[in-house]
């Protein structure tokens, strides 16, 4: 047992050495049906741990493969055998073999979203797909890429149809794909008249980019409300009620005449509490 243990914790550990790696997970036989059911269902009626091994063990060989054909996105495949490790316990977990179904059919969705979600988060550094629709452009207009240069709107229209979005979206998708990323800081070289100016060169700060200012700002709005408050508190309640819903209530301010109804007053008498509240509030708060 504790061999197994060590075995499955090299597996599933970070992976040093690829070459041993493959040979590990190849030399774990592939479970039959009748196996692959057996084991399932211990995992499912009893909790078996050891059932959730061995069949997360049998099929790393399968992952290794999947992660092969993201080998173009630059990133170590290593991590991306790793990542797809991690959707094969997934699937694992949820598998249910009453369903009739092999598990490396049900467990291939869910590897290679695992995959999708890491290539995403780590191809570049701004996020270059957010949507669902977007994440099924980046996979597909980059296979497509290797075989086209840019699409032309006919291309487009086609690649469109197929994936069921907007030519709008495909050509947008073609335009991310195409811009590298560029440092935000990247030194400039003045006797180097190819190298580009970076943005950090030409983009302003926000005016509340300044964290003593911002401090400073916040420091002297949480005053003014404070002060605010106690002047109000010095009102009488319906001096204090028709001040708030006239200058205070930002969704919906109430008019001088649904006051006055509310008052049982005419409009100008609401107009002269408020014209005297206004003054009473200015000295409290001079």
């Amino acid at each position: 047992m504790t061999a197994y243990i060590a075995q499955l914790e090299f597996a599933l550990g970070p992976i040093s050495n690829l070459s041993s790696y493959n040979n590990l997970v190849h030399q774990t036989p592939v479970l039959t049906a009748e196996e692959e059911y057996e084991l399932s269902m211990r995992l499912q009626r009893d909790g078996d741990l050891e059932a959730a091994q061995s069949l997360v063990l049998s099929h790393l060989r399968f992952v290794a493969r999947i992660a092969k054909d993201y080998n173009g996105y630059g990133l170590p495949i290593a991590d991306l055998i790793q990542e797809g490790n991690i959707g094969l316990m997934k699937a694992v977990k949820r598998f249910n073999p009453d369903k009739g179904v092999r598990l490396v059919s049900f467990a291939v969705h869910w590897i290679r979203a695992e995959i999708h979600e890491y290539v995403i988060r780590n191809w570049r550094i701004v996020k270059i797909a957010t949507t669902k629709a977007q994440r099924k452009l980046f996979f597909n207009l980059r296979s497509a890429k290797m075989r086209l240069g840019w699409l032309n709107q006919k291309e487009a229209k086609a690649v469109a149809e197929n994936l069921g979005v907007t030519p709008h979206n495909v050509l947008e998708m073609e335009c991310r794909l195409a811009q590298p990323d560029t440092s935000f800081d990247l030194s400039v070289d003045v006797d180097d008249e190819d190298n580009s100016c970076p943005p950090a060169a030409y983009i302003s700060a926000p005016d509340n980019s300044d964290p003593s200012l911002k401090l400073e700002h916040d420091d002297s709005s949480n005053y003014q409300h404070q002060k605010l408050t106690n002047a109000l508190a010095n009102l009488d309640s319906r001096s204090r009620d028709i001040i708030s819903r006239r200058w205070l209530n930002d969704d919906n301010k109430d008019t001088l005449h649904n006051l006055a109804k509310r008052y049982r007053v005419s409009a100008e008498r609401i107009r002269q509490i408020e014209h005297n509240a206004m003054k009473k509030l200015k000295i409290l708060m001079a």
